[in-house]
């Protein structure tokens, strides 16, 4: 198993090393400033969404494509809400 300290550095350095400059923003702005208040199934989820490839995920987060499971599209509207504010 894989140490929480160790899960959470990789998932910042998912979040924030990505091929687009708006996933980087996006991604880890929402880890730094809301992952904390996500339940154990969206932070899964979320983690799920930060494993994909930038054109795989860039669909999801605007809309034009739907997600895989509810807790992701519960994560989705989040990053939503959290660009617009």
């Amino acid at each position: 198993m894989v140490e929480p300290a160790v899960a959470r550095k990789r998932l910042q350095w998912l979040c924030t090393h990505r091929s687009m400059r708006e996933m980087d923003v996006i991604l880890g702005g929402f880890l730094e400033q809301r992952y904390e208040t996500l339940s154990p199934d969206l932070a899964a989820a979320f983690a799920e969404l930060a494993e994909l490839e930038d054109p795989d995920l860039w669909p999801l987060i605007t809309g034009k494509k739907p997600a895989a499971t509810p807790e992701q599209a519960e994560v989705l509207q989040r990053l939503r809400e959290a660009r617009v504010q």
